[in-house]
């Protein structure tokens, strides 16, 4: 019986949308915007924080103010005080908050590396999402960003997150051999809604027989 479901997509492709309307439709928990508050909360720090942390690996040059800090005198003795959160930081409170969420079950869960730390769950549809770029680009448009802007968050947001799953993870983004089902939003998120359901009941039969 599937009781947890992963959906991991392509940056503007309408994934959290089509997340939100499944879980709805399910009656189920969604971990989105509510996994990224309970990750603050452990983490002990401003939800803006984490926000900027979460799927991505650290930048360069904080790397190296890290490395500057464990490595002199000063930064030892007012590392506790600096609370520095950094990605790494964040991704070992993800997968606990993950992992007790797909504990609980009946949920939705969104992006955040979670396809990958439950992958060895029995009870688990892992989901991936994406969309040409001039459809992402369009959504994009619709939120309010500007044309450029849209351009540039669609081409770096999913770099990114390639970066973020090979460092992590070791595997390539998106690993397809990971996924049940990928799906491109393009034909809309409704449609996307009914595929993932009817998909949903197809694979409990078959898992039952």
């Amino acid at each position: 019986m599937i009781k947890i479901i992963t959906i991991e997509r392509e940056y503007g492709c309408g994934g959290g949308e089509i997340a939100q309307l499944l879980a709805k439709h399910l009656g189920w928990k969604l971990w989105d915007q509510l996994l990224t508050e309970e990750i603050a909360r452990l983490a002990n720090c401003p939800k803006a924080v984490v926000e900027v942390r979460e799927e991505r690996a650290d930048p360069l040059y904080y790397r190296l103010f890290k490395s500057f800090l464990r490595g002199s005198y000063e930064g030892s003795i007012n590392a506790p005080k600096l609370n520095l959160v950094d990605s790494e930081t964040i991704l070992k409170i993800t997968k606990r908050v993950v992992e007790l969420a797909a504990d609980c079950g009946n949920c939705v869960i969104v992006g955040r590396g979670s396809q990958h730390f439950l992958k060895n769950r029995p009870d688990i549809l892992r989901v991936f999402l994406y969309a040409p770029r001039e459809d992402k680009v369009r959504r994009l448009l619709a939120r309010g960003k500007d044309e450029e802007e849209a351009e540039r968050l669609v081409d770096a947001v999913d770099r990114e997150r390639a970066e973020f799953i090979q460092k992590y993870f070791s595997v390539e983004w998106p690993d397809r051999s990971i996924y049940h089902a990928m799906m491109n939003t393009a034909i809309g998120d409704d449609t996307v809604l009914q595929f993932i359901l009817s998909f949903l009941k197809v694979y409990e039969a078959r898992a039952a027989a």
